[in-house]
C-alpha cells in the first residue's frame, strides 16, 4: 500500500516533529516517520539533557502550536553569566554578564528538559489531522521519481512524498543515501549531563563557567533545579562517570559552588562524546536535511537545537510558499532558496563555537589572561554586548517569520 503527501519527514525528534507539525499547521499533507514507539522518548532514561531554546526559538514554538503543550516546563532565562575559572585556582574577576532589562522586557530563552519538548510536540502532533505519524517504522530505501520520491519501509508499506526530509540525526542514512559527505571532527572531549536540586532559588540566572577541560554550565530549570552540562576531556570524563554518585557529587561541587546552597542529583548521569560536523550541501534529488542531519555542534553556546529550529523556520517558510505558488516542493529551485538561507548562518556559528571551544578549553596562561580580559572589555562595551545578546536571542540576521512572530 502507497500513500501520497505533500512532504515526508524520516525523523520523528525535536526537530523532525517541530518541522512536521509547523507544514501541517499551514495545510500540507505530511508524513512523519521514526524508528522508535514516541512513548519511549518521553521516558526519563532515554535523555538527561535540557536544551536552551532562544526567544526566537520559542516564538517558532509558538506560532505552530507547540509552545501551548510546553510552556509550563519552561524556566526562562533572565541573566547570563560567562566567566573563566580553574578548580585549584578559582573564579576569575573577569566575567561577561548579559542582563535582558539591558534589551528589553523578554528573557533571553527557555531550558527545558528534551523529554518535556518531546512530550509536548507528541501531543501538538496528535491534534493535526494533515499530520499522519508512522512509528515505530524503519526506512529501507528512497527512490527519487520525475513527481515525486517513494519511501519504502520495512513493514511492506511506502509513502510518496514531492520532497522528503533528512532528519535522521548526525548519523543520518539518508544523507549517505543521497552521498552527501560531512565535513569534521571529533573533540576530545565529553559532554557528561545530569540534573542538581538547590536549596537556593536559581532566579532565572544561566552560568557559563569556563574549565581547562571544557566549558561547565549551569542551567535554570523549574522547581529549583539546574541542568548541569560539565564537557570534560574524555579520559577524564570516562573516570568521573565510574564514580559513585557521592564522589561524583563532590566533584560536582567543587565546580558548582555553593552560590545556590547544597545541592544534590536528582536522577541518572549522561555521557556524549563531542563532535563537529557539516554537511557539504543541504540538498539532492528531491530531499532537504535539517538539524543534525546537515550539522551538529559543540554544545559550548547552547545553539544546537536553535540551529535546528531556524532550519525548521526557513524550511517551512520556503514549502509552505511553494505550496501556495503552485510549484514543485522538490524542485531544486526551491530548496535552493532554503539552503542559500540556512548555510551562512550554521556555517558561521560552527565555527564560532569551534573556535570559542578552543580558546578556552585550555590552561594556558598567556591565552587566559588573553580571553579573561576580552570578557571584561565586551562587558564595559554596551553596543557590542547588546549586539550579542541579541545574537543570544536569536533575533539577528534574515529572520523566518516564525521567527519574527508572524503565521507562516
Amino acid at each position: 500500500m502507497t500513500e501520497r503527501f505533500d512532504v515526508c519527514i524520516v525523523g520523528g525528534g525535536m526537530v523532525g516533529a517541530n518541522l512536521g507539525c509547523a507544514l501541517a499547521s499551514a495545510g500540507l499533507a505530511v508524513a512523519l516517520l521514526d524508528r522508535e514507539e514516541p512513548a519511549l522518548q518521553e521516558a526519563p532514561a532515554y535523555d538527561g539533557r535540557a536544551s536552551a531554546i532562544a526567544f526566537g526559538s520559542s516564538q517558532v514554538l509558538k506560532g505552530i502550536g507547540v509552545w501551548d503543550h510546553l510552556g509550563p516546563d519552561a524556566s526562562p532565562i533572565w541573566d547570563i553569566r560567562v566567566v573563566d575559572g580553574h578548580v585549584l585556582d578559582g573564579i576569575s574577576p573577569l566575567f561577561l554578564h548579559y542582563d535582558h532589562r539591558d534589551i528589553g522586557d523578554e528573557p533571553f530563552g527557555y531550558i527545558v528538559e528534551n523529554r518535556k519538548t518531546r512530550t509536548a510536540l507528541h501531543k501538538r502532533c496528535g491534534e493535526l489531522n494533515r499530520l499522519t505519524v508512522m512509528a515505530p517504522v524503519t526506512v529501507e530505501g528512497v527512490e527519487a521519481g520525475p513527481g515525486f520520491s517513494t519511501v519504502r519501509l520495512d513493514n511492506g508499506a511506502a509513502v510518496d512524498a514531492a520532497v522528503v526530509i533528512a532528519a535522521d540525526g548526525k548519523f543520518s542514512v539518508l544523507r549517505d543515501w543521497a552521498g552527501i559527505k560531512v565535513t569534521g571532527w571529533r573533540y576530545d572531549q565529553t559532554s557528561i549531563v545530569c540534573t542538581v536540586q538547590h536549596e537556593e532559588p536559581h532566579g532565572g540566572v544561566a552560568v557559563e563557567l569556563f574549565l581547562p577541560g571544557g566549558p561547565f554550565a549551569m542551567l535554570p530549570m523549574t522547581h529549583d533545579r539546574s541542568n548541569v552540562v560539565w564537557s570534560e576531556s574524555t579520559g577524564l570524563a570516562k573516570a568521573y562517570m565510574d564514580l559513585d554518585d557521592a564522589a561524583f557529587l563532590a566533584e560536582l561541587k567543587d565546580r558548582f559552588g555553593d552560590w545556590l546552597g547544597d545541592v544534590s542529583l536528582t536522577g541518572p548521569r549522561f555521557a556524549y562524546p563531542l563532535s563537529l560536523q557539516h554537511a557539504e550541501t543541504y540538498i539532492g534529488d528531491r530531499l532537504a536535511l535539517v538539524g543534525d542531519a546537515a550539522h551538529a555542534i559543540h554544545p559550548i553556546a547552547g545553539q544546537g537545537l536553535n540551529m535546528g529550529l531556524r532550519d525548521v523556520a526557513a524550511l517551512a517558510e520556503v514549502l509552505v510558499d511553494a505550496k501556495r505558488l503552485g510549484l514543485d516542493l522538490g524542485a531544486p529551485t526551491v530548496l535552493r532558496r532554503y539552503e542559500t538561507w540556512r548555510r551562512f548562518d550554521n556555517v558561521l556559528l560552527a565555527a564560532v563555537t569551534d573556535g570559542l571551544t578552543r580558546l578556552f578549553s585550555n590552561d594556558v596562561p598567556p591565552l587566559r589572561a588573553a580571553r579573561d580580559i576580552g570578557l571584561a572589555l565586551v562587558n564595559r562595551t554596551p553596543p557590542v554586548k547588546k549586539l550579542l545578546m541579541r545574537h543570544a536571542m536569536g533575533v539577528v540576521g534574515d529572520l523566518p517569520r516564525l521567527v519574527r512572530g508572524e503565521a507562516l
